[in-house]
């Protein structure tokens, strides 16, 4: 029986922006490691894990990892909030780790073993125009993707007008680029248009428009898309929009999914129960771990949910080993999001998750599958880089008359 020791943070990358956590027990080597990385919070996330769980978990028993889950779900009173789902998610990825290892087999045989020999991925290719858009949907092509998500530029793409070409109040808030939803609803189809008409109808295509829409915009913007055969539209609407998810369903049959920002059950079970949406889009490490998607999952295939765990290039490979693992053994599993890594960020995570063409592939050691190198670890991190100077809020974007976009 393995107790736990220790819990331990280790904040890297170049920027200090991820989060690893290490749960260390009470035999000699045995550890596990998960995700707890938070771009806009990470100290935060820190000490909830040092302050919060590690009192509380240190002396338990690790095979114990549904009641430890239940145990910090409710150790706060609050719940169900974005730091604080971090925080557990990271140490419940590490006890599956752990269990995996003491097991002697990787996490997606614990979980009952491999629903299919591989998993799929799709690319995200961009362009600040239509031609460089279709060059990288190419690259990826070659590369062997079948499914690609597609952007002019960053999110809201394709609806920015520079402050230069429009009517703007006086004192203006906006000196560059403002969003426009208008100017989005024309692009964005005529987007889709081109890329038909240059690739065909059998290659899978995505659009996040990342919540950047008023409800009756996105519903034109389903509507519109329709002839263009999307696999999924992602984040039409926002957390605090979801009862029009409805009325979308009702009116176009467009894919939708959904999920980047939920972390409370509430959000996404009405949507799954009405079967309002196509794909649940959660990140592992922000819904509270495996042991929380694995329940999801089963919920979802009931009522014929796909999952499309969420993945974000700011996030960790621990991230990307959970949600792989989850992947291989979900039978509604649809299709993950694909993160890129640079190599020596890869070569401090030795069992990283491995991509071939279009399919993603995890290693079969026990456990996770993957490893850190402290000392490549540490070498990530810029030499001025420290803990308590690194900070990040989160971009917005705003209208003409400054009202800020919400995400």
């Amino acid at each position: 029986m393995a107790i736990i020791k220790s819990i331990r943070s280790i904040r890297t990358r170049s920027d200090g922006s991820w989060t690893i956590v290490q749960v260390n027990t009470s035999q000699d080597g045995l550890y596990g490691i998960g995700s707890a990385s938070d771009l806009y919070n990470p100290e935060a996330v820190v000490q909830v894990i040092e302050q919060l769980f590690a009192p509380l978990l240190i002396g338990r028993d690790t095979s114990q990892i549904e009641d430890i889950w239940q145990t910090m779900q409710h150790s706060g009173y609050w719940r169900s909030g974005s730091v604080t789902q971090t925080a557990i998610s990271a140490i419940d990825m590490a006890l599956w780790d752990i269990l995996g290892k003491e097991a002697g087999l990787p996490v997606y045989r614990l979980l009952g073993g491999p629903a299919r020999s591989a998993v799929p991925c799709y690319g995200h290719a961009s362009g600040e125009s239509v031609s460089e858009l279709i060059e990288s949907v190419q690259r990826y092509l070659e590369d062997g993707y079948s499914v690609i998500r597609c952007q002019l530029g960053g999110y809201g793409g394709g609806g920015f007008v520079q402050g230069s070409e429009a009517r703007l109040p006086e004192k203006a808030w906006i000196q560059g680029r403002f969003f426009d939803e208008q100017a989005y609803l024309h692009s964005v189809p005529a987007m889709f248009e081109q890329l038909r008409l240059e690739f065909g109808s059998g290659l899978g295509l995505t659009h996040d428009v990342h919540e950047h829409l008023s409800p009756i915009t996105a519903i034109q913007l389903a509507k519109r898309l329709e002839p263009y055969s999307l696999f999924f539209l992602e984040d039409a609407l926002p957390p605090d929009q979801l009862g029009w998810y409805r009325q979308l369903r009702t009116l176009s049959s467009t894919p939708q999914a959904v999920g980047e920002l939920f972390t409370n059950p509430q959000e996404w079970l009405p949507l799954v129960q009405e079967r309002l949406i196509d794909f649940i889009r959660m990140r592992i490490s922000k819904a509270g771990g495996i042991t929380a998607c694995r329940k999801i999952a089963a919920v979802c295939e009931a009522f014929g949910v796909r999952t499309a765990w969420q993945e974000g290039g700011e996030n960790d490979p621990i991230n990307q080993a959970a949600a792989v693992h989850l992947d291989l053994a979900i039978w509604n599993f649809g299709i993950q999001e694909i993160n890129h890594f640079h190599e020596k960020e890869l070569e401090a995570f030795p069992g990283h998750i491995r991509r071939i063409g279009g399919y993603l592939y995890p290693s079969d050691k026990p456990g996770l599958g993957i490893e850190l190198d402290e000392t490549k670890l540490n070498r990530l991190r810029q030499k001025d880089w420290e803990c308590s100077s690194y900070h990040r809020p989160y971009p917005l974007d705003r209208k003409a008359d400054g009202t800020i976009v919400r995400p």
